[in-house]
């Protein structure tokens, strides 16, 4: 063998040597191709052949010959095989804590989410639910999402009805907006609510025609406060089985980031120093209880998966209840209620909303605000003007919350304030019909106005306020893009969205309005490898598909934390 060809194949094998261990230094833990990887950063659609994932982050985006470079002997090449991967998704507003109450109790739901359609099937339902282990984990029979404008008798049921499931438990349902409860006669005794107990400041206690007896039906602050006090884990295994039943929910609907949208404690930050989080959560604290904004939990960086980002103020109540403040009145009030009836204030006296706002101001602390009606926004228009003025207005991404009855003018002002709009459209779909029969018809076609707000330049996300509906995120992009109606009717043509602006409303831009969009909302370089596959690709199907595509893997920072 000649000398020279000795010498160049020893180079050859160094040479070899060396881009071998130079690719396995780089080698990521995980390479997705073979399917729609949809990047969700620009203006339009953006496909990769794949994606290099390494200690949680994406190190690479681009062709698969491209990903080859950072293959190992251990990196794990998954196959989507035909699948979709999408950023993971971030709900622009929800209560995640309440998660766990939907998916243990009784499902109250209609259809197409439940079977509850009239009280008769409500009964029936709370009755099949109510066994001894049910019972026991909170001393109380409990369901969630009843909904009176859905069920035939077209009203809330009574105390009475719920005695009929039982005299011996107290017995508390959720309605469907979460700012309404019914008690049965045990729940109310349990919560001294009487015929002498007075109507709490922004809360109703119905009674029984001619009569100050409770009927059960219990409105807004009347009825929030009670939700804490009655479903209270009984021991310490019944509060994990809460805390897993509605973390594996959220993991369903692939949410990699979720919102706690009115915390009024740190009961997530105890789930958190456990390390029981898979997810992140941000909460929002409720304006009453500033004190939590101080501890340790506040900022923009996570601690075992969990922070809080600011806080929640509550001007108004719910639309679909009818208890949303108006400058107009309802067409159909609510039973006993005058014509004039417009709903009402949660906080009457406009010097105390411009106290909380000054407060959030001063402190730099972002502050979310749940208005429907227009005059609850009205409020806060002129109420946040204040502490602009005093304090200034850069890059704070005060947002809106839900805004269902908002008026053309009032998106101009947001505009100006500098306000994320983050509305509902899951409405169009639940409460269209509803809507129309309530406050009209031409008002009615402009609930959740997203196009208008895009076309008038305000950012944009949407959310579900799960547990309200279910945490369904494909179902919400459906609702946002199809805008139809329980009857299917169109609720609002100039109104849809196209899908991947529904999309970039749960990933890109929410992750903007959570102050998150270096680190998620995108498959881009850089950025945490928080990740969703979808077995069909929503840019793709018929539009009323969309709300039948399944979540098949959730992965957070790189690890899959939900697998179908």
């Amino acid at each position: 063998m000649k000398p020279q060809f000795v010498l160049w194949l020893l180079v050859s094998i160094l040479l070899l040597a060396a881009c071998r261990h130079k690719t396995v230094s780089n080698a990521a833990d995980t390479i997705y191709f073979g399917g729609d990887i949809v990047t969700m950063e620009g203006d339009q659609p953006t496909y990769v052949e794949a994606i290099a994932v390494k200690d949680g982050k994406i190190v690479f985006t681009g062709t698969k010959n491209g990903a080859g470079d950072f293959q190992g002997d251990s990196t794990e090449m998954l196959d989507l095989q035909g699948k979709s991967l999408y950023p993971g998704f971030i709900d622009a507003h929800a209560h995640f804590g309440a998660f766990s109450l939907q998916a243990i109790g009784a499902n109250l739901l209609p259809p197409p989410d439940g079977t509850v359609v009239d009280i008769a099937s409500l009964v029936q339902t709370l009755k099949a639910w109510a066994s001894p282990e049910n019972i026991a984990l909170t001393g109380w029979i409990f369901g969630t999402g009843y909904d009176e404008s859905v069920l035939k008798e077209g009203r809330h049921p009574t105390r009475q009805e719920l005695d009929q499931v039982s005299a011996e438990h107290p017995i508390i349902i959720v309605h469907i907006s979460g700012h309404f409860c019914v008690m049965n006669s045990k729940g109310l005794e349990l919560m001294k609510i009487t015929a002498a107990t007075r109507n709490p400041a922004g809360g109703v206690i119905r009674r029984m025609p001619g009569s100050d007896e409770p009927n059960g039906v219990l409105e807004e602050l009347a009825a929030i406060p009670l939700f804490s006090k009655a479903l209270i884990p009984s021991s310490a295994e019944a509060a994990g089985k809460f805390a897993a039943a509605g973390q594996e929910m959220a993991l369903s609907y692939g949410y990699t980031t979720a919102q706690d949208g009115r915390a009024m404690d740190l009961s997530m930050a105890k789930l958190a120093e456990s390390g029981f989080l898979k997810l992140d959560v941000v909460s929002y604290i409720d304006y009453s209880v500033p004190e939590l904004m101080l501890t340790k939990w506040y900022g923009k960086s996570y601690t075992n998966h969990f922070r809080i980002g600011g806080v929640k103020l509550t001007l108004d109540g719910s639309p679909q209840g009818r208890t949303a403040w108006r400058t107009i009145p309802y067409i159909l009030p609510p039973p006993g209620e005058k014509s004039s009836y417009k709903g009402y204030a949660a906080i009457a006296s406009d010097k105390e909303v411009e106290a909380i706002y000054s407060q959030a101001f001063k402190n730099n602390w972002q502050i979310i605000t749940h208005a429907n009606g227009d005059a609850a926004i009205d409020q806060m228009i002129r109420c946040m003007k204040g502490a602009i003025t005093t304090y200034g207005n850069k890059d704070r991404r005060n947002t809106l919350i839900h805004g269902q009855y908002i008026r053309e003018d009032q998106l101009d002002s947001l505009k100006n304030m500098s306000v994320i709009a983050s509305l509902f459209p899951l409405h169009t779909f639940y409460w269209g019909d509803w809507h129309k029969q309530i406050i009209g018809d031409s008002l009615g076609n402009r609930i959740s106005p997203t196009r208008s707000a895009l076309n008038k330049g305000l950012r944009l996300t949407i959310h579900t306020d799960a547990p309200v509906a279910l945490p369904n995120l494909m179902r919400m992009v459906w609702t946002a893009v199809s805008r139809t109606s329980r009857t299917g009717k169109i609720i609002g043509e100039g109104e849809k969205l196209t899908p991947y602006e529904a999309l970039k409303c749960i990933t890109d831009w929410s992750a903007y309005q959570h102050f998150e969009e270096q680190t998620k909302g995108t498959i881009t370089k850089g950025k945490l490898a928080d990740l969703v596959i979808l077995d069909k690709n929503p840019l793709k199907v018929k539009v009323d598909d969309i709300k039948e595509i399944k979540v098949l893997e959730t992965i957070k920072a790189g690890k899959r934390i939900y697998k179908r």
